[in-house]
């Protein structure tokens, strides 16, 4: 295996908190006040883990992708962008090493959430759960997810080309 073999890729994604939308994160759909404002579901761990493969292949991001502008892309789950990018990742022959993510949220608590959320992520890549980790933090209270104003996640990924 060669360095181009293998690559790393990075996501982020963030949307502002509103009454009126479910909260849904990872694919699970979270009791709260508050969900997501965005075009589609706004599930923002999901968004950040497909950014992070896109970026990993070097097909830019799911905005290029999946444009807010197009109708088609509506109220579509994280779930089904995920189809998506795992057809590219197929076609292009990678697999993913792992995936590493956090949320970051002062509220609601997710800890109870995040094995549910990391069986949905490995489920959509059709990867054991041993290759996505998981994490939530709150930022004591500081900036816009600090406010409760809105979600932010990140996440890393580690793809290797198949032969």
């Amino acid at each position: 295996m060669t360095l181009d073999d293998c690559r790393v890729g990075h996501g982020y994604d963030v949307h502002r908190l509103v009454p009126g939308r479910k909260l849904i994160l990872g694919g699970v759909e979270i009791p709260y006040s508050l969900g997501l404002l965005g075009h589609s579901d706004a599930d923002v761990l999901f968004h950040a883990v497909l950014d992070a493969l896109l970026g990993a292949m070097g097909e830019g991001d799911i905005g290029r992708l999946f444009p807010d502008t197009d109708p088609a892309f509506e109220g579509v789950s994280g779930a089904f962008l995920s189809e998506k990018v795992a057809a590219i990742l197929s076609r292009e022959r990678w697999s993913i090493s792992n995936i590493d993510a956090t949320v970051v949220a002062q509220k609601p608590k997710l800890a109870p959430f995040l094995p549910a959320m990391k069986k949905n992520i490995a489920a959509a890549f059709s990867i054991p759960e041993e290759r996505v980790n998981l994490k939530a933090t709150t930022e004591e209270g500081l900036g816009f997810t600090g406010t409760g104003e809105g979600i932010a996640a990140h996440a890393v990924t580690m793809i290797f080309r198949t032969l």
